[in-house]
């Protein structure tokens, strides 16, 4: 048993929002109280004390969209031009996860759940691709989030674009996983099937998808209206837009994450919200590839679903909540957008899509929740109550202020130290095969 205490406690708790000097109680993999750290050290006096040193208490942080291959890019020299996103995707993604390995795939996966440990967060739902190493792929990172501790979802992106028998193949590990993940029976570990987008999966490939997903109860993780090019190609190949296009297939579901949908118009936000699916807002992504701003405060507004992940951008939740908050003023030309959104993707959002997708309640400090908790150290210079500790956490906290972070009770960082890794001979590998991986791509 431990307690987690001598900090100030955010919860995300409505019913209890803030604590001043507030301690957290964990047993197992569950949190059995939050209250007040002295009362609290009385109650539980045999408890092993975590000390937060007069930080921040939080709940562990939750990435909806990531890529973890994305990882081994990072300071690659990109050939060609990268001018606009269809030129970004040929001359960089599709190059890269064409170049991976199993091997390759491994140290990304470690890597990028090490980073995100150390940014406090706990959950990661991951978008997999590596078209010349598919089979097995995903339960490699499976492996990988096992050994470090960390909650996650994986999937595979079906696509056309390196022929039918790799779509195929792509349709396979997606299902197996599926399976694999079933007789785990676990709340560490899920299964989503999934397609890259719209405009590189043919009708064809999308009544396989369909067909195989016949009597299985799991959600689809799909690109949605990322770029131009995906509304383009949908209506000058079939004649209809993306959202329209995806919706006959069954893609849309209370389970489904749609991500991105930047270039849908309002017909097609009616299709979302019907559907009860969820929306994930990648600003920083956005940004960088200039694919356009979401419409993610008039989805909000219109009761859908908005969370917020990174897509490969940063491991850095806190970083896409910031960047959140900004964005959408600058678009809007209004500064009082961005205070209460941002942090509804990140802390309510986040939290409902992953009870549908594991069952468990996360992402929230209170009785019976799973013990998922981050500390960062952030003392503050003004004072910090319930009704403005989302100001501190977007102006005052950094992710890479995260000190300790516990998952599902366990340990995995304390002091800024991860447990039972070998941080530095993981990266130094990870090094190691990435410079290999990169002779890949210029080949």
């Amino acid at each position: 048993m431990y307690i987690v205490g001598n900090g100030r406690v955010i919860t995300q708790d409505d019913k209890n929002p803030y604590i001043e000097n507030g301690a957290v109680v964990i047993k197992e993999d569950e949190i059995i109280e939050v209250g007040n750290f002295s009362d609290l050290r009385k109650k539980y006096n045999d408890a092993e004390i975590i000390d937060a040193d007069d930080g921040i208490i939080m709940p562990g942080l939750i990435n909806t969209h990531m890529h973890i291959y994305s990882s081994f890019a990072r300071g690659m020299d990109i050939k060609g031009s990268t001018r606009n996103f269809d030129e970004i995707l040929k001359n960089l993604w599709w190059k890269v996860d064409k170049s991976l390995s199993l091997d390759d795939i491994e140290y990304s996966a470690y890597a990028t759940y090490m980073e995100s440990i150390k940014n406090g967060v706990t959950t990661v739902i991951d978008h997999h691709a590596s078209p010349m190493a598919i089979t097995g792929s995903l339960e490699r990172i499976a492996k990988v989030a096992d050994h470090l501790g960390i909650r996650t979802s994986l999937c595979y992106e079906v696509s056309d674009r390196d022929g039918i028998e790799k779509a195929e193949e792509g349709l396979r590990e997606n299902i197996e996983f599926i399976k694999y993940v079933d007789r785990k029976n676990s709340d560490m570990i899920k299964g989503m099937f999934g397609i890259h987008a719209s405009f590189t999966v043919s009708n064809e490939t999308l009544e396989k998808c369909k067909k195989a997903m016949e009597n299985i109860d799991v959600g689809y993780h799909i690109h949605v209206a990322e770029g131009i090019t995906d509304l383009n190609d949908a209506q000058e190949k079939y004649g209809k837009r993306v959202v329209e296009r995806l919706n006959e297939y069954g893609i849309f579901k209370e389970n489904t994450i749609a991500v991105h949908c930047i270039h849908i118009n309002d017909y097609e936000l009616d299709i979302l919200k019907n559907s009860g699916c969820n929306i994930i807002h990648n600003p920083e992504s956005n940004m960088g590839n200039a694919v356009g701003c979401s419409p993610a405060i008039k989805m909000l507004e219109e009761g859908l679903i908005v969370g917020l992940g990174t897509d490969g951008y940063t491991a850095d939740m806190i970083e896409s909540l910031k960047v959140a908050n900004i964005l959408h003023k600058h678009e809007l030309k209004d500064p009082t957008v961005g205070w209460k959104e941002a942090p509804l993707m990140l802390f309510r959002n986040n939290r409902e899509i992953i009870k549908k997708q594991f069952g468990c309640n996360t992402g929230i400090l209170k009785k019976g929740a799973k013990a998922d908790i981050a500390i960062f150290d952030y003392i503050p210079h003004t004072e910090l109550n319930e009704n403005n500790y989302n100001s501190h956490i977007i102006f005052g906290i950094s992710g890479r202020g995260a000190t300790t972070t516990i998952c599902n009770g366990k340990i995995l960082m304390k002091k800024r130290k991860l447990i039972n890794v070998d941080e530095k001979s993981i990266l130094e590998k990870a090094r190691t095969i990435s410079k290999q991986m990169w002779k890949s791509v210029e080949k």
